[in-house]
């Protein structure tokens, strides 16, 4: 994968004030939603939840719509999901950037959706009932974290007992279990949501730049230029200069050579394995690429 195409591979920190706001909001929503079932004796869940039959009636809204709802009265499934984008959501948007963020969330919770209503619809004796819920967008920012970051080790509970696991193989074991549980329904969880959540996830982290290369240049948007904040103070110019080549028929070479294999590390070990002459050999490659 090409350098400009990695860039949330950059040593770069965004305030994750997009993921705070999206907490606040789903709460918003979840006591709306409550205070008009009780007092209004009205179920929102009806019209804006996702069901077969609603798209079948062409109420394609409820492919957005349904992420904004949650079972009611307990708040337990809209709480979880807070808690997913706190702390899977947080960190995914301290590099990515809030509009990366926001659209890969909502990108997740809306192919999630498509994949719940395709295997409702085709397998058997999976029943229509309207889908609510968070959770594909938050099972997408969960396998973009742990691809970015496979060997991160993360505390997870078992009942009441913690256990420590790398985000590779929690990210293989809720996977695999969403598989199951699309493939055989396990009460009334949407299964098929949350593997496609996670199949956007990792599609965007390992493939993003292949699938983008196969859009024709005419129809691809224009990107603006990507700008950062470093967390720490940047290498004087003229010694991360002389990290590189100098002329340009030997940066090709140089990138294929000395970038990739970087790059692919990254991708294996997270940002946090690069010693700090990689960081600088990155960054550097990173602003010459961008001034050509």
């Amino acid at each position: 994968m090409a350098l400009a195409d990695r860039r949330y591979m950059r040593d770069a920190y965004h305030p994750p004030r997009m993921a705070t706001t999206l907490i606040i909001v789903l709460l918003v929503a979840f006591v709306l939603q409550s205070l008009l079932l009780f007092y209004g004796d009205i179920d929102l869940t009806e019209q804006l939840g996702l069901s077969v039959d609603g798209i079948r009636h062409g109420k394609v809204w409820q492919l957005l719509t349904f992420q904004f709802l949650h079972t009611c009265p307990w708040p337990l499934h809209v709480l979880f999901n807070c808690l997913g984008i706190y702390f899977f959501g947080r960190p995914v948007e301290e590099v990515l950037g809030s509009r990366r963020f926001l659209k890969l969330y909502f990108l997740s919770g809306t192919v999630g959706g498509l994949v719940q209503v395709a295997t409702t619809a085709i397998l058997p004796r999976h029943f229509d009932m309207p889908v609510v819920g968070a959770s594909a967008g938050v099972c997408g920012l969960l396998a973009i974290f742990c691809s970015m970051y496979p060997m991160q080790e993360i505390t997870t509970w078992l009942y009441f007992l913690p256990i420590q696991i790398r985000a590779r193989w929690l990210l293989i074991f809720v996977g695999c279990f969403s598989l199951f549980g699309t493939l055989v329904p396990l009460g009334a969880i949407a299964h098929g949501a949350h593997l496609g959540g996670i199949l956007v996830g990792i599609i965007y982290v390992r493939y993003g730049s292949r699938l983008r290369d196969m859009v024709p240049a005419w129809l691809r948007l224009p990107e603006r230029p990507f700008q950062v904040r470093l967390r720490s103070a940047a290498p004087p110019k003229k010694l991360a200069w002389e990290l590189l080549p100098k002329e340009r028929d030997e940066s090709d070479h140089f990138i294929s050579s000395e970038i990739d294999p970087l790059l692919d590390k990254i991708s294996t070990h997270g940002i946090q394995s690069l010693t700090e002459r990689e960081r600088k050999l990155l960054d550097a490659a990173r602003k010459k690429l961008g001034g050509r």
